[in-house]
């Protein structure tokens, strides 16, 4: 057996949504091929009997499983699938050193992991294994959807291109040559200030206040991350955010390049009314594009949702669950 580093994991139920009285928890670690552990919260449906249909689920992008992943994997579990809800790399209870760090590569390795840890679970019928990525990792999901042939159906909520929106800005507003020379000049930069100050200076999470002048989307993140809604103390966008640098391999390693060769059944969740949405709909047309697998490809949008309400459902109860569920139990069978 690989073996695993020893983690710290919280006991106590400490999540930002009620635990359910239809479902089992537990708390569960499995190693990615870097050998770095990570922790999982597991769920299950009460008196289940035989193999299960799973599920691995992630995100947002700096967040922890505490928050909506694991909303997703609990409400799943009452919907019969074993499920789990993992902290990424260097992120959470999850293991490897230096904290706060992210990489296109290691976090997608991050999911082909969970979906290991599945395919060996002697609950799980390895033949039904899902994922769902919520955020910055609704991409991750489907890049692994293209390098992962065991997955069978993916879920990308309200997602984002993080290679994208770190190259080219929000909304592509700084896609240029110049632009990106000048984030990479910065960054290495800081690079030589961490290393002489012997420390990684975090890049702050989430603003600590909203005026009338903060972009609409901020305020957004505000209201789910920095309020009893959403705020977790292991959260990195609820506290300090990701080191400056934790990012930087993001501005020239794109992912998504071979979407339109994923075989298996995608369906990409977003709210119209999302900042963001812009992501979702050009990831499902390149994905489709010259792909003869098609047809097992859906755009779902969601009227009048925002990019956080598919966080934890918002105000409206926006995200699809029933969609979610018909989805997996479809493209599983």
């Amino acid at each position: 057996m690989i073996n695993q580093e020893s983690l710290s994991l919280t006991n106590e139920w400490d999540k930002t949504f009620p635990k359910s009285d239809k479902t089992e928890h537990c708390k569960v670690t499995f190693v990615n091929r870097y050998g770095i552990t990570l922790a999982a919260d597991m769920y299950f449906p009460k008196n289940a009997e035989g193999k299960l249909p799973a599920i691995a689920v992630s995100g947002p992008f700096g967040a922890v499983k505490e928050q909506c992943s694991g909303l997703y994997a609990q409400t799943m579990a009452e919907r019969g699938f074993l499920t789990i809800a993992f902290d990424p790399s260097f992120t959470g209870e999850s293991g490897g050193n230096v904290r706060f760090m992210a990489s296109p590569d290691i976090n997608t390795e991050d999911f082909m992991a969970a979906v290991d840890f599945l395919s060996l679970c002697e609950r799980v019928d390895p033949e039904r294994i899902g994922i769902i990525g919520i955020c910055g990792w609704g991409g991750m999901a489907i890049n692994t959807a293209a390098l992962d042939t065991r997955i069978k159906a993916t879920v990308a909520s309200t997602m984002y291109d993080m290679t994208r929106v770190n190259a080219k800005g929000y909304f592509d507003a700084e896609d240029s040559e110049e632009a990106r020379y000048q984030k990479k000049a910065a960054l290495c930069a800081q690079r030589l200030e961490d290393l002489k100050n012997g420390e990684y200076q975090l890049g702050g999470g989430v603003v600590e206040t909203v005026t009338e002048e903060t972009p609409y989307f901020v305020k957004d993140y505000y209201d789910y991350y920095k309020t009893k809604r959403g705020y977790h103390p292991r959260s990195l966008n609820s506290n300090g955010g990701w080191n400056v640098i934790g990012c930087e391999s993001f501005l020239n390693q794109p992912i998504l390049q071979y979407s339109n060769e994923i075989r298996s059944a995608v369906l990409i969740l977003h709210g119209d009314k999302a900042h963001s949405c812009y992501f979702g709909k050009d990831a499902y047309a390149n994905m489709v594009k010259g792909n003869p697998y098609a047809a097992n490809k859906e755009l779902y949008l969601i009227p009048g949702a925002s990019h956080t309400d598919l966080y934890d459902g918002g105000k409206t109860n926006a995200i699809p669950f029933d969609k979610i569920e018909a989805f997996m139990k479809e493209n599983m069978a």
